[in-house]
Parts: C-alpha cells; sequence; structure tokens
C-alpha cells in the first residue's frame, strides 16, 4: 500500500537542517535549544512525512543517506525563503532594525571593520551586526543558503543569484624588506617582481588570485613559501625571506614605518581590488543594503583610507575592472 506523504513542518525541517550541517545530535540540539529526544522525534517525523530515511545513526557520528543529502539541500532553500519572508515583514514595518549576519573575507577585516563597525553602530543604533570572518567560497555559500545576509570581499564576486554593491577600489604596494628594493622611494617597476621571490597566501585566499595575476603580467613566478594570514605573510618578507604584495589599506597596519619593511607602489597603472558588499538577490532588504553601502563609504572616508570610493555616475559612463583584479575565490 502506497504511503501518504505529509508537508514537513518548518521545526522538522529547521531540526533536519541543523543536524545535516553539524552531524551531531548533541552539538545541534544545543544549537536549535532543545532535548536530544525531542530533535531525535522532529528528524523521526520528517522521515515519516516524506517516507523515507534520512539520516543513518552510528555509535560515533550521524551519516546523511542519499535521500537526506538531497532533502537537505532543499531544507536549506525553503528555511532561506522562510528566512526572507520574515525579513520583508520585518522591512516593511522598520527598516535599519534586528540583525545582520555579515561574512568578511580575512583580508580585509582586520582593516575595514575597525573604520566601519562604531560609525554604523552609531547611525543605526537598532541594527545588530553580526560578523563571521570566512574566506570568499565559504561567504558566498553562506549567502546563498540565507546562512548569511551580506559579505564584504572582493567583486567581482560572479555567484548567480547574488547582487553586488561596489564600495571602493585600493591599490596593491609591493612590500619589501629595506635596500632590497630600486634607490629612491620611487615607484618600481613590476619587472622588479622577477628579481625576487614572492611570497602568496594559502589556496583559498582571493588574494593570492590576484597576486598571481599582477606576477603573471610581469613575467615572474611565485616562491613555494605560504601564509595562512597577511600580518604572517609580512613577518616572513621581515624575515628576508622574499617580497610581497600587499592591498594599501594593510600597509599602515602590518607594514608601518619602524617594522623594517618598505612598501613602494608600482609605475603606471597600478593593480587593484575592487571591494564590495554581495547580498542575496532576492532578499526583501535590498533597499537597507543600499543605504549601508551608502554609510560604509561615508565611515571610509571619515577614517581617512587610502582608496579611491567607488563612483556609480562614472562607472555608468565607463565600466572599468581595476587593473590586476579577478573573481574572487
Amino acid at each position: 500500500m502506497a504511503t501518504s506523504l505529509r508537508t514537513p513542518t518548518i521545526t522538522q525541517l529547521k531540526a533536519f537542517a541543523t543536524v545535516a550541517e553539524h552531524l551531531h545530535f548533541r552539538d545541534s540540539a544545543a544549537v536549535l535549544g532543545m532535548s536530544q529526544p525531542a530533535l531525535s522525534g522532529a528528524i523521526a517525523a520528517l522521515e515519516e512525512n516524506l517516507g523515507t530515511q534520512l539520516v543513518e545513526r552510528t555509535t560515533r557520528k550521524v551519516l546523511l543517506t542519499p535521500s537526506g543529502e538531497r532533502v537537505a539541500r532543499h531544507a536549506q532553500r525553503v528555511l532561506a525563503a522562510m528566512d526572507d519572508l520574515v525579513e520583508e515583514a520585518a522591512a516593511a514595518r522598520k527598516p535599519f532594525t534586528g540583525t545582520v549576519k555579515i561574512g568578511v573575507i580575512p583580508t580585509l577585516a582586520p582593516y575595514l571593520l575597525p573604520a566601519l563597525l562604531r560609525p554604523l553602530k552609531k547611525r543605526f543604533p537598532d541594527l545588530e551586526l553580526f560578523v563571521h570572518e570566512e574566506q570568499t567560497a565559504v561567504l558566498l555559500e553562506g549567502i546563498s543558503s540565507g546562512r548569511l545576509d551580506l559579505g564584504l570581499l572582493a567583486l567581482p564576486a560572479g555567484a548567480a543569484g547574488v547582487e553586488e554593491l561596489p564600495l571602493y577600489d585600493e591599490d596593491f604596494l609591493l612590500v619589501a624588506p629595506e635596500h632590497t628594493l630600486p634607490p629612491g622611494g620611487g615607484p618600481v617597476p613590476r619587472a622588479v617582481l622577477k628579481d625576487h621571490e614572492i611570497l602568496l597566501l594559502e589556496e583559498g585566499h582571493c588574494l593570492r588570485d590576484q597576486a598571481l595575476d599582477v606576477c603573471s603580467e610581469a613575467g615572474a613566478g611565485a616562491g613555494g613559501t605560504r601564509a595562512a594570514s597577511l600580518s604572517t605573510l609580512v613577518q616572513l618578507v621581515a624575515g628576508g625571506i622574499g617580497v610581497t604584495l600587499l592591498p594599501e589599506t594593510a600597509v599602515a597596519v602590518d607594514a608601518r614605518p619602524g617594522s623594517g619593511l618598505e612598501a613602494r607602489r608600482f609605475a603606471g597603472v597600478a593593480p587593484s581590488r575592487r571591494i564590495g558588499l554581495a547580498y542575496r538577490s532576492s532578499s526583501a532588504r535590498a533597499e537597507e543594503f543600499a543605504g549601508l553601502a551608502a554609510a560604509m563609504r561615508e565611515a571610509v572616508t571619515a577614517a581617512g583610507l587610502p582608496v579611491r570610493l567607488f563612483d556609480a555616475e562614472r562607472s555608468s559612463r565607463r565600466e572599468e575592472t581595476p587593473v590586476g583584479m579577478k573573481r574572487g575565490s
């Protein structure tokens, strides 16, 4: 006899989506603020409603069945749509209130957030920001799944279903131990990269890809040394291992005077990156996010960061992509 399927409840979908993420009943119950028996009951009820087994329970961990993997993807989309519905109602009631979950790439967070957080809190006192530092791929997945509302990252992100709000462009500078670059203190040609070992970040950082583009344009190869953060990268340079490229906002922090390093601009058109916000195209808070972007540009100006604010009117007249910039990763 055919099984009569029933529509799952939001509670059941949220319980299953959390278990699918953590693959652990105790941890999932803690995240949801419910008891393990209640969580197990919600999963069992969902399996009964859908007429299929979703999880395999072992003594040590939880595994998703093939059906469970497919249902997990659908559950994430349904829950994201429900979040959008709630956001739309909240935005219609009063904008710039509630919470905003924002992801920030690691090569940006330490240098931009100090200039943004206090001004945004002062301007939007009823808006609560939750900040997550994540690499671009994870950040974009979080936006698409509804785990994040916004992303601060290098553009273009090139992700389907994601809108972008450019904020500013910033140049890359060459950072090297003192007295190792051509004398004079002025801009250096890109060809100078061929005379040094170029240190890069680990795989997964968009800044690594951008630096590789600059090296390729200069006909230079990258060295084998890798670092997990810009700060570590700078310490390796200070130790005499090689040179690296830093976004200009990071230079004042990681390569300031007295650090034994010098930062030099490149001659000609500087390699650069564009920084901006990204959010789901389906989000009901698009107008709010545009307002946040405007407030961020004002905060960046007030902080005196060495960047060029994005000019939408100029860009519409002449589409231009900063040299050395590619899709974030």
